[in-house]
């Protein structure tokens, strides 16, 4: 037993040297080769203990990791052991691991069968050309809905295992992608605007076009050759039902047809709710059943979140019309962790400002195509003015601007 604990620490600590190496600089081919000297195969797990304990030493920040990300993935792919080929699941129709790589053959087949021939045409002056890369653009955007499951459904089990820098690093990656997408769309609509561009107003955009595709297969390669061996090392059954209960909640990425999955022992407890041992929630201004209090709150036009003391998510309602994706495998994790790495910064400020006493609430209002969301966050403190945490409070408030007049009652 000593002898494969040392074994599994010395591994760790090669790869740990093999990534710093490449971290200052080093040639790539150098250092690959060494890692093709020293390893037969290596697990996906070990690659995740690595890039944690880079970032909890302090010795790379999660932007340094995710900017070498590419290359890590380079490093690693075709080299991630199948140690358990059982626990391979991207073969069962309908399953998590299964649907990730069904929607990668879709994003693929996207771009041979219509974004890569309609670039070429245009590229070649064809009339027409650019309104059809719109359309597939506005297609590919789908491509959020995939990522956002990785983000609300795995990554949150992922941490749980204590797997918490690779999920930080992809999202990362995520929203690079999204935001090339966006900066595309925009591009391309201000090009159709001008009626006929040049070939040299054009040339740009396909170049960027370019990078974005390669950055999503290279995503894509990410997602199969290491975060599905990874998670598939350490997720039990329960874990993949719950991703399976979420994915319908988020949607599905460029599939018309979305298969269910029944495992091997598909029987679903229904969760225990907390209520007093009577049946009713008693509060200081009256009561209700806690299936009465749950549609009271689901009834509200807001969303709300909750945050306990500890930072980690406590619940959240379900309004009819939801504005940002949850899932019930948020609850309980840290909120720092339910925010992309560039704003989570944001998050913690508020929240130690709330804790400290310095602030009580906080706002923000974007604009997310028609809605106009308005964020606010709310310290919540008893009557000693102990901090028991923080609520967030979302609506979408363009429909109250649009409010005039007066209307009563009696109208």
């Amino acid at each position: 037993m000593s002898a494969e604990i040392n074994n599994s620490v010395r591994r760790q600590e090669l790869l740990k040297n093999l990534i710093e190496r490449l971290h200052a600089g080093e040639d790539f081919e150098a250092v690959k080769a060494d890692f093709a000297q020293e390893f037969d195969g290596v697990g996906a797990d070990e690659i995740a203990n690595v890039e944690k304990a880079l970032i909890d030493q302090g010795e790379v920040t999660v932007a340094e990791v995710q900017k070498l990300c590419d290359v890590h993935a380079a490093l690693f792919e075709g080299s991630v052991a199948d140690i358990h080929a059982d626990k391979d699941k991207t073969r069962e129709e309908g399953h998590p691991s299964w649907l990730l790589k069904e929607e990668n053959r879709a994003i693929e087949n996207l771009f041979s069968q219509r974004i890569d021939k309609h670039v070429e045409a245009a590229q070649a002056g064809e009339s027409g050309a650019l309104n059809l890369l719109a359309e597939d653009l506005e297609l590919l955007w789908q491509i959020d809905k995939h990522y956002s499951k990785k983000e609300n459904l795995w990554f949150p089990i992922m941490e749980r295992y204590g797997i918490t820098a690779p999920p930080k690093v992809m999202w990362g990656v995520d929203d690079e992608i999204r935001s090339a997408i966006k900066a595309l769309r925009a591009t391309l609509q201000n090009l159709l605007e001008k009626g006929s561009p040049s070939a040299k107003e054009v040339e740009p955009f396909f170049q960027k076009m370019q990078a974005a595709k390669e950055q999503i297969m290279e995503m894509i390669s990410k997602e199969e050759n290491i975060l599905i061996p990874m998670v598939s090392e350490v997720f039990f059954l329960t874990d993949w039902r719950q991703i399976r209960e979420g994915t319908a909640e988020i949607g599905y990425c460029l599939l018309d047809e979305q298969p269910s999955w029944a495992d091997e022992a598909d029987s679903l407890a229904t969760p225990e709710k907390a209520i007093t041992s009577d049946g009713v929630v008693h509060l200081p201004t009256g009561s209700f059943s806690a299936q009465t209090l749950t549609h009271v709150l689901n009834s509200l036009p807001i969303d709300i979140t909750f945050v306990d003391a500890n930072d980690e998510v406590a619940y959240f309602s379900q309004a009819n019309e939801r504005i940002f994706a949850r899932t019930t495998a948020i609850i309980g994790r840290n909120v720092s962790n339910c925010h992309p790495p560039a704003s989570v910064h944001v998050v913690e400020n508020i929240v130690n400002d709330f804790k400290s006493g310095a602030k009580d609430d906080a706002e923000f209002y974007l604009h997310l195509g028609d809605k106009y969301v308005y964020i606010r966050y709310f310290a919540v403190r008893d009557e000693q003015g102990t901090y028991l945490g923080t609520l967030e409070v979302t609506q979408n408030i363009a429909p109250i601007q649009k409010i005039s007049g007066e209307k009563r009652l009696m109208d």
